[in-house]
């Protein structure tokens, strides 16, 4: 519960509101601090949420990177306070007191996580409202029949290109591929643009050290995007944002842009990544590569559950002094929303909990729930039924346990996932030229399970498609063709 803090109350020892003056080097973190970056939070996060809840309740003092204190909220409950609260808990993030104490390197790897912009994301009240109305009814012009046929003609490609080995990196040759390939169409951008935008954004959602750079050439690819779309308007969701009554400025346009594609590309790669381990290592759900009686909407919902592909997101910052979860909060401290920590709460599960339906939080909630987890859900609802249509014997090339993760303390990512095959099936349908996109009546994605089929030897010429569509010229184009 959050409460005003009371004027004679003190922070205890050891808290993030015992920081260092401004203008003073950073200490190291206190030992009750837990650092929110390295292997600790990529290996097993899992165990870390667990020991921090134990140690420190559901808010607990972590650090950010050395010397930038934060707080991960870790509580269910709390976290829903938190998103619901914006008198006390503003999506600001201007109002972080660790850039007003000067304490934020100006190439901290921060900065592109949390530095304002004129988006959505960092709003309030009726200004949210507006970006928020423009983005969502934008997403609502995509018609989910076509995106399902879209998505799975790039999947057909992308697997038609692999080699006739039988060994795939279902990372690296297609979860991290295939959204570029349905995002590039839907916004309207040159194929070719797709592999330069995914290097740019791991930069910079991993937080690494070519993260700020990354950032700036990935806004300027799309500004030229916007004013080429406000000059010469065309049937893509660049066009449509740009027309909607909300009147967005060019910069606008690109901040939303930006936040489309980094929070729409990176979730679906991760959703995919983690849901295709989930069916390749769990044996509740192999079957289901055999049509058992698990669906891959099962494995979807529990993916979302315990390794949702986001797994914190920076964040809130109160705008007074109170306390949330036990803890004091002071006014300008960073709160993250330790979204994969809220969904293993002990309190929401076991008899008459929450766990096993779609009440997780992996999209966030309150008025900031993310407006594009439909669209998402289909993209990799069909990504995931695509390949196991296609390669119905898949099977893991090494044991479970040695699959590595990416460091990176926002997002629950695999670094690779090889897998074996001996057989494939056909695509259902032949793979289309990029169509034409125009602005449909919306219509909800259906439920769908991988039709049976027979399946064959492959061999090196099954792979080679017939005419060379975009799709295929683009999946070409990523394996070097």
């Amino acid at each position: 519960m959050t409460t005003p803090l009371p004027e004679t109350a003190t922070p205890p020892p050891g808290c993030p509101a015992h920081r260092p003056a401004a203008g003073t080097p950073a200490a190291a973190a206190p030992p009750n601090v837990t650092p929110l970056y390295g292997t600790s939070v990529s290996e097993d996060p899992h165990g870390l949420y667990a020991r921090m809840r134990e140690q420190h309740g559901s808010v607990a003092p972590i650090e950010l990177e050395p010397g930038v204190e934060a707080w991960l909220v870790l509580g269910y409950a709390e976290l829903l306070e938190l998103t619901r609260n914006e008198q006390l808990f503003s999506k600001d993030s201007r109002r972080w007191r660790v850039p007003k104490e000067g304490r934020l390197k100006s190439d901290s790897r921060l900065l592109p996580m949390t530095a304002w912009r004129p988006t959505l994301l960092n709003m309030d009240g009726a200004d949210h409202q507006r970006l928020r109305g423009a983005v969502a009814q934008t997403l609502a012009k995509i018609d989910h029949r076509q995106l399902r046929q879209t998505t799975e003609a790039a999947a057909d490609s992308l697997i038609d290109s692999w080699g006739p080995d039988g060994t795939a990196d279902l990372i690296t040759q297609y979860a991290r591929r295939l959204p570029l390939l349905v995002f590039t169409q839907l916004l309207g951008l040159p194929a070719e643009a797709g592999p330069h935008l995914i290097e740019l954004i791991s930069h910079f959602v991993d937080s690494s050290e070519k993260s700020v750079r990354a950032n700036a050439e990935f806004q300027a690819i799309l500004l030229d995007l916007v004013r080429r779309r406000r000059a010469e308007p065309g049937a893509d969701l660049t066009s449509w944002l740009l027309a909607h009554p909300a009147g967005l400025s060019d910069e606008e346009a690109v901040h939303h842009l930006v936040v489309i594609l980094v929070a729409g590309n990176e979730t679906t790669i991760n959703w995919t990544g983690n849901t295709l381990r989930l069916l390749l290592t769990d044996r509740r759900f192999r079957a289901t590569l055999t049509g058992g009686r698990l669906t891959v909407s099962d494995a979807l919902d529990e993916v979302l559950w315990r390794d949702p592909p986001t797994q914190n997101f920076p964040g809130r910052w109160a705008t007074g002094d109170t306390v949330l979860g036990g803890q004091y909060i002071s006014a300008g401290d960073m709160l993250v929303l330790g979204l994969a920590g809220a969904n293993a709460d002990p309190a929401v599960h076991g008899p008459g909990g929450v766990g096993g339906n779609r009440a997780h939080l992996a999209w966030g909630a309150g008025r900031h729930v993310c407006p594009a987890q439909h669209p998402a859900r289909l993209i990799v609802e069909t990504a995931v039924e695509t390949l196991i249509h296609r390669l119905p014997d898949l099977q893991l090339a090494v044991p479970g346990h040695e699959l590595s993760w990416r460091p990176s303390p926002w997002s629950r990512a695999l670094t690779s996932l090889p897998v074996l095959y001996s057989a494939f099936t056909p695509p259902r349908t032949p793979a289309p030229e990029r169509p034409t996109w125009t602005p449909p009546t919306v219509s909800a994605p259906t439920d769908s399970t991988p039709s049976d089929a027979t399946s064959t030897p492959r061999t090196p010429d099954s792979a080679k498609p017939a005419p060379r569509s975009w799709w295929s010229s683009l999946a070409g184009w990523w394996s070097g063709r």
